[in-house]
């Protein structure tokens, strides 16, 4: 049955290695932890099993909205009934997706963890019927972990009220510590580990030293093919980075989590087609991209964890073929990650203060704010309290972990459209305007569903077909949703802030040790990890890194620039051996040697006997006379 529905939705023949052992254990009704390498095809570990089950829902936490949209509409190109709910949203848009819940019109829920803070929304959740809780990302609830959300330490809650729903957790970054603690969160009732070699044989894993790095880049990507991507940390290097490469006639764009939602998506577009060669990007750009043929990924600035950097460079090779992970590391790079690690801690009062400063910029009062997402424009809050911006993510994000608020930089961006009145009615709509009644006949011609489910749309192609302003439209939208004929989301880039809780006293904000030091120690360790991979010389790194997740047995990769560098000089010894070995024999033959006589040397070194021989000659310590080599006093 598994592998009906496998070929029905997916059209594979075969699950990929470990996919049907982690299905089979899920319906089998076990707790389970899969360990799967980025790109191993973790999706289809509870797709299937959503499927398989007749009724009921498949709830998936997952912690960016963006990978929980795209694997939503993913599911819905398949024909497969699947809704999200998240903090962004809107009431009318939440209460629709209930409504599919309750009535069985959806098989999949994807909900962002900060949810699970909020006490209506698991009691309304008794209400459906839940077959499979799915944890994505699950090192986030893992206060070892490189990416820890405490809103993760909420999927308990769930777990009470559905008690004898098996769990699934995933993730492609664990250390065998990681993993004990994701079970151990969880509740697991027994230990259930599938775990997949984190070993990718056909990546070539390469630290470059460079002071130059943008010049290496550009030395790169003139010297192969294919699409690549190259990681920076800093929005305004990606710019640059990207200019540059376009100045020496290599095809290139940008991408950063502060552009428009549309630009962002006609430049992924561009690159997933092939039409750009080259990514420039923060790491805003690659979760959920699963572009198969990344030949190269060039990493410009050092990640500040092995576990970011696995799954940044796992983006490249995804079908198969020989791919290159680069790692471009100057003599700078260990004091910026060591002042990420300072930076990323602010001292307590500066925490409490940013806390302080975020209510009275949203106009909250003690107590007020509960369950509440309110706009957060980060660029004009830190212009006015003269806060330096990298200061106030650090407090927001260690206010987050807290659990006093959650800062969502990535808002549901795009449009959205529904339609409230009946069919019919449309034909009777008086007091309108003109303008309103073509951009309603135009945004009907385009879009299909608006009477069922709220509908993504671009006022800029509605604008293009009307030949209207794009304000024009949005005006006449404004007007039919005040007339209640649609309910209309306009697009919004700036970010949002959820508070799951009323407003605190500012004196009562605790920020506990394990938050703070042990969270910092943490991150301390991972750093010295990526220095020591980047900067160490004592092994091969594929090795050093699998190591690191657990692999201690791990043989060399042979590919990975250290074995290529111990490759290179083991054949040049080699050589030197074999070049002193022939000039002693021809030495000790008072009439020289025939090239046979010297390649029965060693019967199996003949092309490199050739080779060598050669080299001799031309450099002059060799003679060729009468079909014999002389050796030169």
């Amino acid at each position: 049955m598994i592998h009906k529905i496998l070929k029905k939705y997916w059209g594979y023949d075969s699950f990929r290695p470990l996919q049907e052992d982690i299905i089979r254990s899920v319906l089998n009704g076990h707790d389970t932890l899969g360990l799967m390498p980025t790109g191993g095809g973790k999706s289809i570990t509870f797709q299937v099993p959503g499927l398989y089950f007749e009724e009921g829902v498949t709830i998936v936490i997952t912690p960016l909205i963006s990978l929980m949209k795209d694997q939503v509409d993913n599911l819905k190109r398949r024909n497969i009934r699947a809704v999200y709910l998240h903090s962004g949203m809107k009431g009318s848009e939440i209460s629709l997706v209930w409504e599919k819940l309750i009535r069985g019109n959806a098989r999949f829920l994807y909900v962002s963890p900060e949810r699970l803070q909020n006490e209506r929304f698991l009691a309304e959740l008794r209400a459906v019927n839940i077959r499979l809780i799915v944890v994505d990302e699950a090192h986030c609830i893992s206060q070892w972990g490189y990416d820890f959300r405490p809103s993760y330490r909420n999927i308990k809650k769930l777990r009470k009220e559905k008690p004898d729903v098996p769990i699934l957790a995933l993730t492609a970054t664990a250390t065998p510590e990681v993993a004990e603690d994701i079970q151990t969160q969880l509740e697991f009732k027994n230990g259930n580990i599938f775990r997949k070699s984190f070993a990718r044989d056909n990546i070539s894993y390469i630290v470059r030293p460079s002071e130059t790095k943008i010049h290496e880049v550009l030395h790169i990507l003139s010297r192969t093919s294919g699409s690549s991507i190259v990681y920076v940390r800093s929005r305004k290097r990606c710019r640059e980075i990207s200019e540059f490469l376009l100045s020496a006639d290599i095809s290139s764009t940008f991408y950063h989590a502060g552009l428009d939602f549309d630009i962002k998506e006609e430049r992924q577009n561009d690159w997933q087609s092939g039409k750009i060669r080259v990514m420039v990007a923060t790491n805003a750009f690659g979760m959920g991209i699963d572009k198969p043929d990344v030949r190269v990924v060039i990493h410009y600035d050092l990640p500040p964890s092995l576990e970011e950097y696995y799954q940044e460079a796992g983006r490249a090779g995804r079908d198969g073929m020989h791919s290159f992970a680069v790692l471009l590391a100057s003599k700078t790079d260990s004091g910026v990650l060591h002042r990420r690690l300072a930076e990323s801690f602010p001292e307590r009062p500066v925490i409490k203060k940013t806390y302080e400063r975020v209510c009275n910029f949203l106009h909250l009062s003690i107590g007020e704010g509960f369950d509440s997402v309110r706009e957060f424009d980060i660029i004009k809050f830190c212009k006015n309290f003269k806060v330096q911006e990298r200061q106030c993510r650090a407090s927001l994000r260690l206010l987050s972990q807290a659990g006093y608020l959650h800062f969502i930089e990535e808002p549901d961006s795009r449009s959205r459209l529904k339609i409230i009145v009946e069919r019919e009615e449309l034909y009777d709509l008086n007091d309108i305007s003109e303008n309103a009644e073509i951009v309603l006949a135009a945004t009907l011609r385009a879009y299909t569903g608006l009477f069922t489910d709220y509908i993504y749309i671009r006022e800029s192609e509605i604008s293009s077909i009307l030949e209207l302003s794009e304000q024009s439209i949005y005006e006449a939208m404004l007007e039919l949703s005040r007339r209640k004929i649609i309910s209309y989301i306009p697009h919004s880039g700036i970010p949002m802030i959820y508070i799951p809780t009323g407003r605190e006293e500012t004196s009562s904000v605790l920020i506990g040790k394990d938050i703070y030091e042990k969270r910092k120690e943490s991150m301390s360790a991972r750093i010295e990890a990526m220095l020591d991979y980047t900067f160490g010389n004592d092994g091969c790194r594929v090795t050093r890194m699998l190591a690191y997740f657990g692999e201690k047995d791990a043989a060399p990769c042979n590919t990975c620039d250290i074995c290529r560098a111990k490759r290179k000089q083991k054949r040049s010894t080699g050589k030197d051996i074999l070049m002193t070995d022939i000039l002693s024999y021809i030495r000790s033959l008072p009439q020289g040697a025939s090239l046979q006589m010297i390649e029965n040397l060693s019967l199996k070194e003949t092309t490199s006997i050739n080779g060598i021989v050669t080299f001799l000659c031309n450099e002059g310590f060799l003679i060729y006379e009468n079909g014999r080599y002389m050796a030169r006093e």
